[in-house]
């Protein structure tokens, strides 16, 4: 038995926060759920891992989830560990965030939880009725004015960020480069949370989240819309049953950018990600449409059952 002062020690706990990324999709519309941290504001269900009842850090989140909002969610997958000097008031923090995924229903819980759309947040993350607003009328004149002011040394590695990032000059659009995207933003303070601290929360481009909660959303959605083309995890937000319309306008939805309805339709059906159930839809007003499943032993079959997203194209 082990002995001395080492046996007899009581470490002290480190505290885990906890932050829950809960997407699913409304129509046409992705949604992102948000619960009141404080009067007047918004942030991410989050609290702190209970050592007395929480074996693993996926109970733990569970818990929250369960308590904060009512939602029971079956996919939970741990998306990074959030841990920047000042992220939060009072010195340093660390906050495991989880990106949870769910078939659309209404919320109720002790922290008032609302569904937002993402893009209520990311207003120039969508694509589909082309070129955002947001992108054409703020961002690209800042970043012009950002490369204009660029010393001749960083002039270069600037023009490249800029480029890469937001699709300019020669490059594409990547859909997947979302954290990019928001912490250029943030270095540009054309967001909210890049106000100063004395002065709070400042005017700003999309939807502010309190403390780094939308800094934490922009990677959960980096996160989905590169899991698209590799893992089907556009099934988890979908009903059992849908047709292949639904299919992609989730997906698109999820995206942010209008995918091409043959070589959609090719892709998922060369990828064997769907199997046709023998009923039809007739709630469409038209034509009915065949409903189909996901089929599970794809997860067996191939090591990355996905839907190729960025073979698809897009803006």
């Amino acid at each position: 038995m082990p002995s001395g002062p080492a046996a007899h020690a009581d470490p002290a706990r480190a505290e885990v926060g906890l932050n829950a990324v809960i997407i699913s999709v409304d129509g046409t519309t992705p949604k992102l759920l948000t619960v009141e941290r404080q009067p007047h504001e918004d942030g991410l269900p989050s609290g702190h891992l209970d050592d007395t009842v929480d074996r693993t850090l996926e109970q733990g989140v569970r818990r929250l989830v369960g308590r904060e909002t009512g939602l029971p969610v079956r996919y939970f997958e741990q998306l990074y560990t959030f841990g920047d000097r000042n992220r939060v008031p009072g010195g340093r923090s660390l906050a495991v965030a989880y990106l949870a995924l769910v078939r659309h229903q209404g919320v109720q819980g002790e922290a008032n939880p609302s569904w937002r759309s993402c893009y209520e947040l990311f207003p120039w993350e969508d694509w589909r009725d082309g070129p955002p607003a947001a992108l054409e009328g703020s961002v690209v004149p800042a970043l012009e004015r950002w490369l204009a002011c660029a010393q001749p040394g960083e002039l270069s590695t600037r023009q490249e960020r800029a480029e890469l990032t937001f699709g300019l000059g020669h490059a594409r659009w990547d859909p997947v480069r979302v954290l990019d995207r928001y912490e250029l933003l943030y270095e540009l303070r054309l967001v909210g949370e890049a106000a100063p601290v004395d002065g709070g929360p400042g005017p700003g481009l999309g939807l502010p989240l309190s403390l780094d909660h939308r800094r934490i959303a922009a990677a959960a959605l980096e996160r989905l819309r590169g899991k698209l083309a590799y893992r089907p995890v556009v099934f988890e937000v979908l009903p059992e049953t849908f047709s292949l319309s639904r299919l992609q306008q989730v997906v698109e939805a999820l995206a942010g950018q209008v995918l091409h309805k043959q070589n959609f339709r090719r892709l998922v059906g060369s990828a064997n990600l769907v199997e046709p159930t023998g009923e039809w839809d007739q709630r469409t007003g038209g034509r009915p449409a065949e409903l189909y499943r996901f089929r599970r032993e794809v997860l067996r079959e191939r090591p990355a059952p996905g839907l190729g997203l960025r073979r698809l194209g897009g803006p």
